[in-house]
């Protein structure tokens, strides 16, 4: 994987604007994952706990697949609450970075008036590419 920075352009922070993958290999779609447990329940409201879990199950679908942090190249984030997004961005940051380290793939955070699954506040879904087997 390669991340791309036009010339000129500032780094971004936290995220990619681009990441290109070579051709060969799988790729794998991870479904929209809210901050619940592997039984479906929620242990918390707040944006930071449900972050952690939802990325956890993100991770958790792709292992299944054989794949790790390194492989996603694309996020996409739904969050029902920007006041709160933006108070948890520290801790949010560190949830990311004891998960994912410094792999910082391709990224979209939209904010939502609501998500299917309550109190869920927050949702991740991704795309990886794996090498070929």
């Amino acid at each position: 994987m390669r991340t791309l920075l036009p010339e000129g352009w500032a780094p971004a922070q936290g995220y990619a604007n681009g990441i290109e993958v070579p051709a060969a290999g799988r790729i794998v779609f991870l479904a929209g994952q809210v901050g619940w447990d592997a039984q479906q329940r929620f242990h918390s409201e707040e944006i930071a706990p449900q972050f952690a879990q939802a990325l956890d199950n993100i991770l958790a679908v792709l292992r299944e697949a054989g794949g790790g942090p390194q492989h996603i190249c694309r996020i996409t984030a739904f969050c029902c609450d920007k006041p709160k997004y933006m108070a948890a961005r520290k801790e949010l940051g560190a949830i990311w970075r004891e998960r994912m380290g410094r792999h910082y793939p391709a990224m979209s955070m939209i904010f939502v008036a609501d998500l299917l699954d309550r109190p869920g506040v927050i949702e991740l879904e991704a795309t990886a590419v794996l090498p070929a087997a």
